[in-house]
């Protein structure tokens, strides 16, 4: 079997973002979701979107996002609309909160090690493709956040965020899950939405290595970047560009990766990659491609 491609450039820019697309020469079809994480209130490391507008209205996409399962400026419809204004999200783009009446779209995973279903934002069935752009980083509970955890806790509902949190129990103690089964469901939602997509008109990746601090975009106080910034990689295979993202960390000569090496380790977090490949949901087993 051919290995996924990864393509590379360290030429981190909205242009360059554009130029990453371009060179998987994939059409997306149809109605096209950008799922990206629009950042919590007092969060400084997200993608801002001065940053995505490009690419963003070159496929006359609209930008998903979902309520959060915990307290903050995100877990009520009301409060997320009201912060991807602040943020200027709404002004730039369409902006759809999938969860916004409160209702799920359940998304079967018969291969899943630990949950058979993922209650996703039901209006992810009005989108025909989806391209993800994540902001590579680490994060307090799943160890690090890229094109899979965006699959997983991005686009599940409010609901289904508890779902996952709780390894397949929405009234469990999120904070207190066995951190294996946690990780081992986010692997799986990923994948369900992988293929949902992969089955429809398409999904596509790109993972941003920039402003990489520990902490996630959902944290509103998120730790500085311990990282310089290190380029966009894009590919069509999550489960490739997520190992691609953690191998560039590891082989970095910057001595602040290993304070995200720590956290990345303590939460088992690449266990979500292993997960993925065994659900079908792509390959670990991959060749990077520099893009000048």
């Amino acid at each position: 079997m051919a290995k996924s491609k990864v393509y590379f450039t360290s030429d981190v820019s909205s242009e360059s973002l554009v130029k990453m697309f371009n060179v998987l020469g994939v059409e997306l079809k149809g109605k096209v979701a950008v799922k990206l994480h629009s950042g919590e209130h007092g969060n400084k490391n997200y993608l801002r979107p001065e940053f995505v507008e490009a690419l963003v209205n070159k496929l006359n996409a609209t930008v998903v996002e979902c309520n959060t399962a915990y307290p903050g400026m995100r877990d009520t419809t009301e409060k997320h609309d009201k912060l991807m204004a602040e943020h200027g999200w709404s002004k730039h783009f369409t902006v759809d909160i999938m969860d916004r009446a409160g209702e799920d779209l359940v998304l079967d995973i018969p291969e899943g090690k630990q949950i058979k279903k993922n209650y996703v934002g039901k209006h992810i069935e009005n989108y025909d493709s989806m391209l993800v752009i994540s902001h590579f980083k680490g994060h307090a509970m799943g160890g690090f956040g890229g094109a899979l955890k965006q699959l997983s806790i991005g686009c599940a509902s409010s609901h289904g965020k508890a779902y996952i949190h709780g390894a397949g129990d929405p009234n469990a103690d999120m904070w207190l899950t066995d951190q294996r089964k946690f990780v081992t469901s986010m692997g799986d939602a990923a994948s369900s939405v992988h293929k949902y997509f992969n089955n429809k008109g398409g999904i596509v990746y790109l993972n941003c290595m920039v402003n990489i601090s520990i902490d996630c975009d959902c944290d509103g106080n998120a730790e500085p970047p311990c990282m310089a910034n290190i380029g966009i990689l894009a590919s069509t295979d999550p489960v490739a560009i997520d190992k691609a993202c953690l191998d560039i960390v590891y082989a970095s000569k910057d001595p602040g990766k290993e304070k995200l090496i720590k956290r990345i380790e303590s939460k088992i977090g690449a266990l979500i990659v292993d997960v993925a490949e065994s659900d079908g949901a792509g390959s670990k087993d991959y060749e990077i491609v520099n893009v000048d």
